[in-house]
């Protein structure tokens, strides 16, 4: 009879609880999926059927985010409920503890933080790497809006600007190359010209006719008749590549990346080691303060700060995702205590503390481990702290 009772309580919570959390999860996901999709089409010009394409990608992002907050709001309504209506208290009196009530949601709040860990990994490799993907597809169709509306096109590298557009040829348009480090700016005038993706390459390619160029302020030319020219677009960033973001990085791939980039510090000390003591056995210590010497030191502490991302990641990941069970267990507690069937009153009183002092703390945590002054799993210690809290909460809310 126990054992029945018991496996009844526990579908019971189970239930109710994802009942709540799916319900919530589909409401705020879908206004911040509409919200991202938004931003997106307004800030990179895109028509709906490119948004359209990146719904898939920017799902994963969306869910990431959403999910902390619902399952302790799914969190704070039960319990809050359970305990506003004595049904908690009615547990007691059958001599069961209130830990039968509570061991079920904390089992959802350990799977459903697993998932989320996933979701961080999918949303910042596949994710990230998808909208690149999708933009960078719709590049041309992107640029012909934008002139056509607005009669310019602009990026971090290049600016065209038209008299006017006629179906794909731009009539005199003027193109202008940011200058970049020791690079001048170039501008290009033309009678007309189109825009073409080449999307076996991905590249875009501007085919111009009767063109006028000027390099800086010094010089001046023309060329004649038709040729192609490549413009330099954003792309996403490839697989393997050293200069990819830690964040991009998928987990199964992180702990390779930080063997290479130990192996690439190994080489560059040793390299250094050798050149300065070579200097000092031939008196030379001027070269010890040339500028190639700062750079050096500069691209050695940079790789040395690259590593201590590489290393924070993967703690990072997993911090973030087991949110969702320290917000489950706090939740708990703090909803039972309260005894009050109005979910947005222990809901508030919940997640105001959270955002207050939980994220603060895994933020700074985060970052001192980025810059090596602590050690990775330090960005745990927002959680710690949580767990703690959310403990003695449980412990008050179970004996009163």
């Amino acid at each position: 009879m126990a054992t029945m009772l018991m496996r009844r309580i526990t579908r019971y919570v189970i239930f109710e609880m994802l009942k709540v959390f799916i319900t919530t999860l589909v409401v705020m996901t879908s206004v911040m999926l509409l919200i991202g999709l938004a931003q997106r089409a307004l800030l990179e010009g895109m028509g709906p059927i490119p948004v359209l394409r990146l719904i898939p990608f920017v799902l994963p992002d969306a869910l990431r985010f959403a999910i902390p907050g619902t399952i302790l709001f799914a969190t704070c309504s039960l319990y809050g409920r359970m305990a506003a209506d004595n049904e908690i208290l009615a547990i007691k009196s059958l001599g069961i503890s209130p830990m039968a009530v509570i061991w079920p949601a904390l089992t959802v709040g350990f799977m459903i933080s697993l998932a989320a860990v996933w979701l961080n990994d999918v949303a910042v490799t596949w994710g990230r790497h998808g909208i690149n993907r999708v933009v960078l597809q719709s590049v041309e169709e992107i640029a012909y809006g934008m002139l056509r509306s607005q009669h310019s096109y602009t990026t971090d590298r290049f600016s065209i600007s038209v008299k006017e557009v006629e179906d794909r040829t731009l009539v005199r348009p003027t193109i202008c190359f940011h200058a970049t480090g020791k690079s001048p700016p170039v501008t290009l005038t033309s009678r007309e010209a189109e825009l073409r993706f080449d999307s076996n390459n991905n590249k875009l390619l501007l085919r111009l006719e009767d063109t006028e160029f000027d390099i800086g302020t010094h010089t001046h030319g023309q060329w004649p008749n038709t040729f192609e020219y490549e413009l330099p677009i954003p792309t996403a960033s490839k697989d393997g590549g050293n200069s990819q973001s830690p964040s991009e990085i998928a987990l199964r791939n992180i702990a390779e990346k930080a063997d290479l980039q130990r192996n690439t510090i190994s080489n560059q000390e040793q390299l250094m080691a050798a050149h300065s003591a070579y200097q000092m056995l031939t008196g030379d210590f001027q070269q010890l303060t040339t500028s190639q010497w700062k750079n050096r030191v500069h691209n050695l502490n940079s790789a040395n700060f690259r590593l201590y991302r590489l290393l924070t990641e993967p703690w990072r990941r997993w911090a973030n995702g087991f949110s969702c069970l320290v917000f489950v267990l706090v939740g708990t507690g703090m909803a039972i205590w309260l005894r009050t069937s109005d979910f947005w009153t222990s809901f508030g009183v919940c997640f105001l503390p959270i955002l207050a002092v939980y994220y603060p703390v895994m933020q700074y945590g985060v970052d001192r481990a980025k810059c090596g002054a602590l050690p990775p799993y330090c960005v745990w210690f927002g959680n710690l702290l949580l767990l703690v809290v959310g403990t003695l909460l449980l412990r008050r809310a179970i004996r009163h």
